[in-house]
């Protein structure tokens, strides 16, 4: 055995580099031990390849192994008989001889009789991106090396628990890849221990240490047996402290193991730090925070007076904080929550909406957000942004205004000049004129025609050259003036709507039946076009089948087109499918990261969703379903106008309310144009990238084409400048983070401190129990909660209610089989709303954790004029 392979090393001969060999604890243990200041008890790691020795004296394990990786992660039973028989397969192998003699010579210098704390240390634990916290086995005050060696040997087991075997997969980690090292350490006796986060594990604030403390072992906080005292330490000094009453502690026994011990009475409400030892505590977490680059979970003792370390790992259920330049204060608004896509991006997804978007953006976590304290800091504009973001997701204001109520935080900055309208004077108003809009789209279609004739031209590094300039078009085209007034029209006609005729008539929400069936929507259109799709391919038995196939046994995307081509009507009904895609194979679920899968490149994404428009409706449902929108539309304008003639100067409120219908149907539908437009240019952009992509796997420079998917824009077009990927873990890396960014609930505001703030509703109007949420498209609707978290498992009857994190424009083709809508994030305008009530459909954004209050296959009862959800007993 090389010296490199040692089954033992010392504490202080390991750092946190060697997680390979000493897993996650070790190595951590390791890097504290060469911290000034920090006092770690002492001990040696039993190293991986000790396991490794061990699994090849039972080569029964491989085979075990293997049928784990087969298993499903959500059969827990097959999980439980496997990992029991893999634990009591390793805990029967005996400890090969000379790792046994290794841990007897490690204990010797040590001390053999002294106590010791036996602890798992796995190699997929403790990491940045996934703690594994508990998943393995710790053994206390374990005396004399033969019970050494054999909770040695239950520490390897305790690797294939059924929590640590069930973690592993629901994290597409293989199992064949984790080993486990071992930690001994000598046993401390400790007054005092708990926990020390360095941030707040609740809120994010990294300025926030928070200290959980208990008397005795700290088994007692870790296994809830009591609650721990808790102090907030901020700035040098204790913010907030609860103290509880401590009923239990746990303690060694003079010959080995732990019991629990009652705390006489007189203790028990007696704090177990004292404020300056709490204050001292939080800095030594400051400095280890600091060596290791991120916020801690910091197990201690207290002993003697003294803090004892004995775990650090990192907290990973915090969101990331932006990267910033400076020292300053910043409050960012999510992107994601305002574009219906809260999933995290690839880093070319973030780059290339970063470089086409109006506004900096900052990552973090793979969602993007953008820096609004200069906004908040002036008083005119601060206004101006709260009062932008309460119609638009009333959360993101209550979340901003508790910053703002926050003193000093945000800096009060003065407005940049007098009051009134900007240099040039206020845009002029837009006529109420079609024609305008259709200008608009014709100019559109113009631009994305001559952006596809001038790509097919480029490639290497002319690409980017190329494609950094059309970037230029695109913000133009986003930000055409006229465009801007044409969407703000059709907006500021609806908020006048519903504010007038409340106060007029009473009505609430009037406009989401006035605009019921408007033209030119994009969005709605798509929709209904796939209702199209399925009258072509209805009369044809055996092309339902064959897409039911597809369904049932999961045929290649491209494979399905092809074959339809062979059964009766198949032609006819690949033809309409193609024709679909032709206009709108440029959208996906979560379009704006440019790569996930587009319909065109994975048709089969639309089956479930053509096959059930086919068994839901009858033919010639898309054109009827237009018409009874349209004529509720007209009954509605109908009703109101008569209902305003009546009142007092009604001619007049008649005569204004009559203009803003026009002016609302004209625009409302150009609402979703411009988002259309994006994508289809990112359509073109990304099949070019893709053939760069193509020639690097071809030059040998990556080894698969979605590798490039994991660089940003600028670091593909260096990577294509060069022919070489210099860093060739990098791509490994951010795959790594991309998966753990999963994990984590995107905020829809974050502050450089690290406090992620939800915001509340602040509403007392709803029954008890009920769900609030953002009003969004009138009408009450009842039906079975249909919880859907990926549009391709949809599986819809008519009159279900659709319950879902977000809906993009994509979601679109699901409503016209619905009754209903309830989203977790979204506004009045954002593009799920929008088609709600073009579809009229009663729908409440914006409802706080939906897809986990509401059970799939429950009934439900929305409330779309008044905001809430009642689920049904």
């Amino acid at each position: 055995m090389s010296e490199r392979e040692r089954y033992v090393l010392a504490l202080d001969e390991v750092g946190e580099t060697q997680v390979a060999v000493v897993g996650g604890k070790g190595a951590h243990l390791g890097g504290l031990s060469r911290i000034e200041g920090v006092r770690v008890p002492g001990g040696f790691c039993v190293t991986t390849y000790a396991f490794r020795r061990m699994l090849a004296q039972a080569p029964s394990i491989a085979d075990l192994l293997d049928e784990l990786s087969r298993v499903n992660p959500d059969d827990r039973e097959a999980i439980r008989t496997l990992g029991a028989r893999t634990r009591r397969t390793i805990e029967d192998t005996p400890v090969p001889d000379d790792v046994a003699a290794a841990i007897w010579q490690a204990l010797a210098g040590l001390g053999e009789q002294a106590p010791y704390a036996v602890r798992s240390s796995a190699t997929a634990e403790d990491l940045p991106t996934a703690s594994f916290a508990g998943q393995q086995d710790t053994y206390l005050n374990v005396m004399g090396p033969e019970a050494i060696i054999r909770h040695v040997s239950r520490c390897w087991a305790s690797l294939f628990t059924e929590r640590a075997v069930a973690y592993r997969q629901r994290n597409g980690i293989d199992h064949r890849t984790v080993h486990m090292a071992v930690v001994v350490q000598r046993m401390v006796f400790p007054q005092a221990s708990g926990i020390l986060f360095t941030a707040d594990p609740v809120t994010g604030d990294r300025k926030a240490a928070t200290v959980d403390a208990g008397f005795g072992l700290g088994e007692a906080l870790v296994s809830g047996l009591v609650n721990p005292d808790v102090f907030t330490v901020r700035d040098g000094q204790v913010v907030a402290k609860a103290i509880a009453a401590k009923q239990l502690e746990v303690t060694a026994l003079p010959d080995g193991g732990t019991r629990e011990v009652a705390i006489d009475a007189r203790r028990q409400e007696q704090p177990a730090l004292t404020d300056a030892q709490a204050v001292r505590l939080a800095g030594l977490g400051r400095r280890i925070e600091a060596y290791f680059g991120s916020p801690q979970d910091i197990e201690w003792c207290l002993v003697d007076g003294e803090f004892e370390i004995v775990q650090s790992r990192p907290i990973t259920t915090l969101f990331p904080v932006p990267e910033s330049d400076d020292e300053e204060n910043h409050v960012y608004v999510s992107v994601g929550h305002g574009q219906m896509m809260t999933d995290p991006m690839k880093p070319l997804g973030y780059s290339m909406w970063q470089l086409t978007a109006m506004v900096a953006m900052h990552e973090a976590g793979g969602r993007l957000f953008v820096d609004v304290t200069r906004r908040l800091a002036s008083p005119a504009s601060r206004a101006g942004l709260l009062d932008a973001m309460g119609k638009g997701d009333p959360l993101i204001r209550d979340a901003l205004e508790t910053v703002l109520d926050r003193e000093g935080f945000v800096p009060v900055l003065p407005d940049a000049g007098p009051g009134g309208p900007p240099p040039g004077g206020a845009p002029a108003p837009i006529e109420t004129d079609p024609a305008l809009v259709a200008g608009l789209i014709e100019r559109s279609e113009a631009s994305i025609a001559a952006l596809e004739r001038d790509i097919r031209t480029k490639s290497g590094p002319a690409l980017f050259e190329f494609l950094l300039e059309a970037f230029e078009e695109h913000k133009r085209a986003l930000g055409d003036p006229l465009s801007i007034r044409a969407i703000m029209a059709g907006m500021e006609a609806t908020w006048w709507l519903n504010e007038r005729l409340r106060e007029w008539l009473g009505e609430k929400n009037a406009a989401d039946t006035l605009t019921l069936s408007a033209p030119g929507n994009i969005t709605s259109e798509m929709g209904l076009a796939l209702l199209d799709v399925a009258d072509v391919i209805r009369p044809y038995p055996h092309v339902v089948a064959f897409l039911e196939g597809v369904l049932d046994e999961d045929f290649l995307d491209e494979d399905f087109l092809d074959g339809l081509a062979k059964l009766p009507g198949g032609a006819e009904a690949r033809d309409a499918i193609e024709a679909y895609l032709d206009r709108y194979g440029m959208r996906c679920v979560g379009e704006i990261d440019i790569t996930r899968p587009r319909w065109r490149e994975r048709p089969g994404t639309l089956v479930p969703v053509i096959l059930d428009n086919v068994r839901n409706f009858e033919p010639g449902a898309a054109g009827r379903r237009f018409e009874q929108g349209l004529e509720k539309a007209r009954a509605k304008e109908r009703e109101v106008l008569s209902g305003l003639r009546a009142l007092s100067d009604g001619e007049r409120k008649a005569e204004e309310t009559k203009a803003m219908i026009d002016r609302v149907r004209t625009f409302i539908g150009y609402r979703e144009y411009p988002k259309y437009g994006i994508i289809s240019r990112y359509f073109v952009y990304k099949r070019a990238l893709l053939e760069e992509a193509e020639r690097l796997v071809r030059a040998g420079v990556i080894p698969e084409r979605e590798d490039v998917f994991y660089l940003t824009f600028r670091e593909f077009h260096d990577v294509v400048r060069a022919n070489r990927l210099d860093d060739r873990q990098l791509v490994q890396r951010r795959k790594e983070a991309f998966r753990s960014y999963h994990a984590l609930t995107p905020p829809r505001v974050l502050t450089s401190d690290g406090e992620a703030l939800t915001g509340a509703y602040r509403r007392d109007d709803v029954p008890a129990g009920a769900l609030v949420g953002v009003p969004v498209s009138a009408g009450t609707s009842e039906g079975r909660a249909r919880v859907i978290l990926d549009m391709a498992d949809a599986d819809l009857e008519e009159g279900d209610i659709l319950v879902t994190p977000f809906t993009d424009p994509s979601w679109s083709p699901l409503f016209v089989a619905i009754a209903g809508l309830v989203t977790e994030v979204g506004g009045l305008m954002t593009h799920g709303a929008v088609i709600a009530r073009e579809y009229g459909l009663p729908a409440v954004v914006g409802v706080e954790q939906a897809t986990r209050l509401i059970r799939d296959g429950q009934r439900i009862r929305v409330h779309g004029t008044d905001g809430y959800v009642e689920i049904l007993p």
